[in-house]
């Protein structure tokens, strides 16, 4: 068994140090997935908070919001991502899926020990997805878990017993696009520079149209974490923890775009679905609910 490969920060990880990584040629899945576990301490900056709420559309709370965590570890995240034993490139790496769940509240000025980990990856027919798993505490317990998965296009040999996708338990999300509506606006027409000051993710389909049409896309599009505060931010829901969101991340959503959001609440928590420029397939799905104890089940 491999040595695990540890990344230990004082403070955040440097975007001009791992995207320079990232120039570095991948070793390949046939040598396997390396154990690679990332570390920093965060002390939460009221300037700082105020600027991610701004930017995700979010109200101000008595505690840090459900996304907040999603985005200050995501700088963890690229770190591994783009470590030199990681098997892929990250310029072929999609984020497809979210699993986000709050123990705890956390407090607007605390100190979070953050972690993120690689735990596991499954061979597809077309591709190969990585999951990487994020907890984030005040002190000795866990408040805040997440498993970002993301998928990487490509022949890796034959599918794994895990290939299939977890399906979600309550009916599958992505085909209610038929919700009632319950909100449209337009997304704002920037600030693609700033949220990457906040994840990290300076990718540059997120500022640059001719780089997003290099690679096929109309224009430039938001990082998907500051979707999902826009769409948090217009849902009527408990946020009380236990809570737990489930996201699945479809396809682009441009900037300063017209886009609708549909929504359905029942016992078992909300479910909604954003559309782009009148497109009846939806661009993010998600699933914000009550939670269990497991972020993996």
């Amino acid at each position: 068994m491999k040595p695990e490969i540890r990344l230990d920060y004082r403070a955040r990880p440097s975007a001009l140090a791992f995207m320079a990584r990232a120039l570095r040629p991948s070793p390949g899945l046939k040598r396997g997935v390396p154990a690679i576990a990332a570390r920093w301490r965060h002390r939460v900056a009221p300037a700082e908070l105020a600027r991610f709420n701004a930017l995700s559309g979010l109200p101000e709370g008595d505690t840090l919001p459900l996304l907040y965590p999603h985005t200050i570890a995501f700088p963890l995240h690229m770190a591994i991502l783009t470590q030199p034993a990681f098997p892929v490139p990250i310029w072929r790496v999609l984020q497809v899926r979210n699993r986000i769940l709050q123990h705890a509240p956390l407090p607007r000025d605390a100190t979070l020990d953050i972690a993120v980990r690689v735990a596991g990856h499954r061979i597809l027919e077309k591709g190969a997805e990585f999951d990487l798993h994020a907890t984030v505490g005040d002190g000795a317990a866990t408040a805040w878990e997440s498993v970002n998965t993301f998928y990487v296009r490509g022949r890796f040999g034959a599918p794994t017993a895990e290939s299939v996708p977890e399906a979600p338990k309550l009916g599958a999300p992505e085909q209610k696009v038929g919700l009632p509506g319950t909100a449209k606006w337009r997304m704002p027409a920037g600030g693609g520079w700033h949220y990457g000051g906040l994840s990290g993710d300076y990718n540059g389909v997120h500022m640059f149209g001719w780089y997003a049409r290099k690679l096929g896309f109309p224009r430039a599009f938001f990082h998907p974490q500051r979707v999902l505060g826009q769409c948090l931010a217009r849902l009527p829901h408990d946020a009380s923890p236990p809570l737990r969101l489930d996201a699945w991340i479809k396809g682009p959503v441009f900037y300063g775009a017209p886009v609708a959001m549909r929504s359905e609440s029942s016992h078992d928590g909300t479910r909604f679905a954003l559309h782009v420029d009148d497109d009846a397939r939806p661009a993010i799905v998600g699933h914000l609910r009550p939670a269990g104890d497991s972020i993996f089940s």
